[in-house]
């Protein structure tokens, strides 16, 4: 005897299932046969990591929404009821729950979705609804830090390196959680600028030794292998960020705590700032991305000299050398840096963030392959919103108003 098929509703909530599992389970393959070509996803506004709002086609609703919140939450949909809206809509009343990845703060937040079908039975929309707040308070970065304070103010993302009494020596926690704080920055559409300092009476004098066992047999190799892996990957993913950096000197900057001033665009330093490398003292060969930016910021013989004599290179040097942008009188560093990094974050990030790649990239291209960069970049950079703010801002006589769109 044959079995009836499925009606339209019971069709739809199968799929809003399968939806739900394939998402739990990273599901490309499934997903691209529940979405129509044509699907939007509208995120509710106010949700962390710049992921609220709306999302065209597939792809970016995977990338821009579900990769984005796999990344930093472990979290399910676990729908409780459903609802045949008049218009054939479908709506989808359940709870998130799970946990945040870093904090490992739980997470239960009611939703709401209202989904719509194409008649092949694929979904072309999803509006979601959910407590954004909830989403926020179960992130909660600083919550599971302790080496770094982190915070994003005024569209400011403050890094501030906070073992003062080891002058923020760079342990194994401090390498993680700078790779924690740098994805957050990469994920976070809010923030505009970024500024890096540290408290206590140096930025960093780099890796803490103390921090090393004392046992003659450790394989020191693994464990500096261990450390400068998440710390060389989060200086990577700093280079890629829209926004620009502004690193705070001061005190003696040594080591791989150098790393916090070759990421930045700008450096403010606090007269009596020293830069030393201080690996040769140590038998070590160097890390933080010192042999590639360096010779280019000071040249390659004052490079080797600070590598091969551990030459200590004081403020007044790297002024003059282009390792460091200005001095400051000591008290009013923090005040300076800030001020800097708040008029950046004012400023035309998309345009920011074309200038920063082909800056970085300059340094490889030839210059037929750079002119032509700079074309493709200059065109994106014009059809951005901050591009005609700046336009009718010139035509009206007045100051332009950016908005980081």
């Amino acid at each position: 005897m044959a079995l009836d098929a499925p009606s339209p509703w019971e069709a739809n909530v199968a799929a809003v299932r399968g939806l739900y599992r394939a998402l739990a389970a990273g599901d490309r393959e499934t997903l691209g046969r529940l979405l129509h070509p044509d699907f939007i996803g509208r995120a509710t506004a106010g949700l962390p990591l710049g992921i609220g709002g709306e999302h065209v086609g597939p792809e970016a609703m995977r990338r821009q929404f579900w990769w984005k919140l796999g990344r930093h939450y472990d979290v399910a949909a676990y729908p409780d009821a459903f609802h045949a809206l008049d218009d054939g809509r479908l709506l989808v009343v359940g709870r998130y729950r799970g946990q945040a990845r870093a904090s490992g703060k739980k997470l239960d937040a009611a939703f709401h979705h209202v989904i719509a079908f194409a008649d092949d039975g694929r979904m072309t929309s999803l509006d979601q609804l959910t407590d954004s707040a909830l989403w926020a308070d179960a992130l909660d970065v600083q919550a599971s830090l302790e080496t770094i304070d982190y915070r994003v103010t005024d569209g400011v993302a403050t890094i501030c390196l906070n073992r003062p009494e080891n002058r923020n020596a760079i342990d194994l926690r401090m390498a993680d959680e700078s790779l924690v704080v740098a994805r957050r920055i990469a994920d976070d559409r809010s923030v505009r600028s970024v500024l890096i300092c540290g408290d206590g009476p140096s930025l960093s004098v780099g890796g803490d030794i103390n921090s090393f066992p004392s046992d003659p047999s450790t394989a020191y190799g693994d464990l500096l292998e261990r450390m400068t892996t998440p710390f060389h990957e989060a200086f990577r993913v700093l280079s890629r960020i829209d926004a620009p950096i502004v690193t705070a000197a001061h005190g003696a900057v040594a080591g791989g705590g150098l790393g916090y001033v070759y990421t930045a665009d700008l450096v403010i330093a606090a007269e009596g700032t020293t830069f030393l490398t201080a690996f040769v003292a140590l038998g070590l060969s160097g890390d933080g991305g010192g042999t590639w930016h360096l010779p280019r910021l000071i040249g390659a013989r004052r490079a080797a000299q600070a590598y091969l004599r551990n030459t200590p290179i004081g403020a007044d040097e790297a002024l003059e050398w282009g390792l460091i942008n200005e001095i400051v009188p000591a008290g009013e560093l923090r005040t300076r840096a800030l001020a800097l990094a708040t008029e950046l974050a004012q400023g035309p990030t998309r345009a920011f963030a074309k200038m920063r790649t082909l800056l970085r990239d300059s340094r490889q291209s030839d210059l037929a392959t750079q002119l032509k960069s700079e074309t493709d970049a200059l065109s994106a950079a014009a059809d951005t919103a901050d591009a005609a703010e700046a336009l009718s801002a010139f035509r009206a006589k007045r100051a332009p108003r950016f908005t980081g769109g």
